[in-house]
């Protein structure tokens, strides 16, 4: 028998059980993955706590995770048993010592990623991909307003947006963090906790503020974010850290200058296989060149995921958080 994390009823991380279950063999398009790191990301608290709606309960938790190939489906052809293995698009699951999945999901690990790594930078890093590669390809000399930089997903844009040459400007809650977001390639940081934000961008852009917001806050900071768009620009909204986003009335776009705005998932991104396949490559590319590097705050035991909900929720972490089977 393997181990997992599951959950049978909806709310807060005491709903986290770590039982024994016995892990199905793959289907035909299928391979079953032995993890040995697995990522912790906010959306799992989405579907802990009913936000996201899982497909059935009791349900699995996590999407992300790396490890090595352990049994195949009869069509899959591009892998072999014992292949270095990561994913990051579910389903959900990723929280166990055994997980099945889609072969398609899953990307070759190259030798200069360990799994650690690659569980702590899948998942953000992908993230970071497409939204500065994707949802709005950002250019060299443009300023851009990135919510929460000292997060995991928010160090790895600070590092991404500074190699390809864009002045990112980084919300955070104290000084520390700011000062964590600066040494990964913030062009500046606002801490929020004591500074008007909308009223900073003014200052660091010179009145032009961004062509483009990143926001994954939600609710608390949703004013905040179109307040900081330029005149025609786009808000991204691709996360729901304090709530989600509700009750829109439209013609505020209208009313702070003719906006955009976008709610972007990875999975819509990241498909086909041979496109999710390229996204990682360039993510490892980086990576391995030092360009980019994941920071691993916090490690957490698998029966002791319900401590690290805890963490993540309260904001008590820095930096990435993974799982040890």
């Amino acid at each position: 028998m393997a181990k997992r994390i599951q959950f049978s009823r909806h709310g807060g991380p005491e709903v986290l059980e770590y039982l024994d279950y016995k892990a199905a063999e793959p289907g035909p398009q299928e391979v079953r993955v032995r993890n040995r790191a697995i990522g912790l990301n906010f959306i799992d608290t989405y579907y802990r706590s009913g936000l996201y709606a899982p497909p059935a309960l009791p349900s699995g938790l996590g999407n992300e995770g790396a490890g090595e190939v352990e049994a195949l489906g009869s069509e899959v052809r591009h892998l072999k048993v014992g292949d270095r293995v990561a994913y990051a698009t579910g389903p959900l699951g990723a929280y166990g010592e055994l997980h099945v999945l889609p072969a398609s999901h899953l990307v070759r690990l190259p030798d200069s990623i360990g799994f650690e790594q690659a569980a702590a930078l899948m998942l953000k890093g992908l993230t970071v991909q497409y939204l500065l590669r994707q949802t709005y390809a950002v250019q060299p000399g443009q300023t851009i307003l990135w919510h929460a930089a000292a997060g995991g997903v928010g160090l790895l844009a600070c590092q991404w947006a500074r190699a390809l040459g864009v002045q990112l400007i980084g919300t955070v809650s104290s000084a520390e963090k700011a000062a964590l977001a600066k040494a990964h390639g913030a062009w500046a940081t606002i801490d929020y906790s004591r500074e008007n934000v909308p009223a900073r961008v003014l200052e660091l852009t010179g009145g032009a503020k961004c062509p483009v917001v990143y926001d994954s806050v939600g609710k608390d900071t949703w004013e905040m974010s179109l307040d900081c768009v330029a005149p025609r620009g786009l808000l991204v909204s691709f996360g729901n850290a304090s709530g989600a986003v509700s009750g829109v009335n439209l013609g505020i776009l209208a009313q702070k200058g003719s906006l955009y705005v976008t709610r972007p998932t990875l999975g819509h991104y990241a498909s086909p296989a041979e496109r999710l396949q390229a996204m990682a490559d360039e993510l490892f590319a980086l990576a391995a060149g030092d360009q980019l590097r994941v920071d691993i705050g916090q490690r957490f035991a698998l029966a002791d995921a319900a401590k690290a909900h805890e963490a993540l929720s309260s904001r008590q972490t820095t930096g990435s958080t993974i799982l040890l089977p």
